[in-house]
C-alpha cells in the first residue's frame, strides 16, 4: 500500500533549474494546470531566490514557465488565515526577485495572468512570443486583482493599470510591449534567440557594475527626485571605485575589449 507521500514523492518538482556558464534558467513545471503560484511553487521560487543570491556563478536568471502559460493564485478555498499566509509568501517572493543582483528575464509564451502577469512585471527585462496574452482579470470573479497590480502599475503607470483592473480584459503581447510592460515581441520560433540575445549582452558587461546599478536602480525610482540623486550619485561614487571601472574606461581610451576582474 502506498503511503500518503508518495505522489507527491514521485511528482515532477516544482521548478526545474538548468545552469550554463553564468545563466541560470528556471523553468514553472506545471504547465498542465497553466503554473499556478500555488505555495508549492512559491517556495521552490523563492528558496532558489535565497539560494543564488550570493552564487558568483549566476550572472543572469532566465523565468519561464513550461507548457501554457502563467496563472493566478488559487488554493485553500476561504480559509483566511492560509489564504493570508499564501498572498504574504507571494509578496516576499516578488520582492526577492527585484532584490537578487542578477537580471532577471521573463520568457513568455502563452497566457499571463493575474500573479502571473505580476510575476512578469516584477522581472527585470521581459520577452514574449506573438500569441502571449497578459490580463488582471479578477474583477471579473468578484477579486480584484490588487496585490498583482503592485508590479504592474509600475511598469504601465496608473491609467492602463486601472483599465486592466476595472475590466479584467486582456491585452495582447503587442499592446503589453506598446505600454511598457515587455521589452520584446517576436515570434515563437524567435523567442528563445531573442532572450539569448540579451543574456549575451548582459554576460559581457561587468557583473559588479550590474548587480550595483540593478540596486540603485530600484532604490531610486522610489523615492524623491532629490533623494533618488542622492541615492544615484553615491553608487557612481562607489562604482567608480570598482577594478571594472578603472579597466573598462582604460579599455574603451585604448581600443580593446574589456577583461573584467569583478564579474
Amino acid at each position: 500500500m502506498l503511503n500518503s507521500n508518495s505522489a507527491a514523492d514521485t511528482a515532477p518538482p516544482h521548478l526545474k533549474r538548468t545552469q550554463s556558464g553564468g545563466l541560470l534558467t528556471l523553468s514553472l513545471n506545471r504547465g498542465e494546470s497553466f503554473n499556478p503560484l500555488s505555495s508549492s511553487m512559491i517556495a521552490a521560487l523563492e528558496n532558489t531566490f535565497d539560494e543564488v543570491v550570493e552564487d558568483p556563478s549566476v550572472r543572469v536568471i532566465v523565468l519561464r514557465g513550461e507548457g501554457r502559460g502563467l496563472r493566478e493564485l488559487r488554493e485553500f478555498g476561504d480559509d483566511a488565515v492560509r489564504q493570508r499566509q499564501l498572498f504574504d509568501s507571494c509578496s516576499r517572493m516578488m520582492v526577492k526577485l527585484a532584490k537578487l543582483p542578477q537580471p532577471v528575464i521573463a520568457r513568455v509564451h502563452g497566457i499571463a495572468t493575474a500573479a502571473g502577469c505580476q510575476l512578469v512585471s516584477m522581472c527585470d527585462l521581459a520577452v514574449a512570443d506573438g500569441s502571449a496574452r497578459f490580463g488582471l482579470p479578477g474583477v471579473n470573479i468578484g477579486l480584484f486583482c490588487s496585490t498583482p497590480a503592485v508590479g504592474v502599475a509600475r511598469n504601465i503607470g496608473r491609467k492602463r493599470s486601472m483599465e486592466m483592473l476595472l475590466t479584467g480584459d486582456t491585452i495582447d503581447a503587442a499592446t503589453a510591449l506598446a505600454w511598457g510592460l515587455i521589452n520584446r515581441v517576436v515570434a515563437s520560433e524567435k523567442l528563445d534567440d531573442e532572450v539569448q540575445s540579451f543574456v549575451d549582452r548582459i554576460l559581457a558587461r561587468s557583473g559588479a557594475a550590474i548587480a550595483l546599478g540593478k540596486s540603485t536602480f530600484y532604490s531610486q525610482i522610489e523615492s524623491s527626485l532629490t533623494s533618488a540623486y542622492g541615492v544615484a550619485g553615491a553608487a557612481m561614487m562607489s562604482n567608480l571605485q570598482f577594478d571594472d571601472a578603472a579597466e573598462g574606461i582604460d579599455a574603451f581610451l585604448t581600443k580593446r575589449p574589456p577583461h573584467w576582474r569583478n564579474s
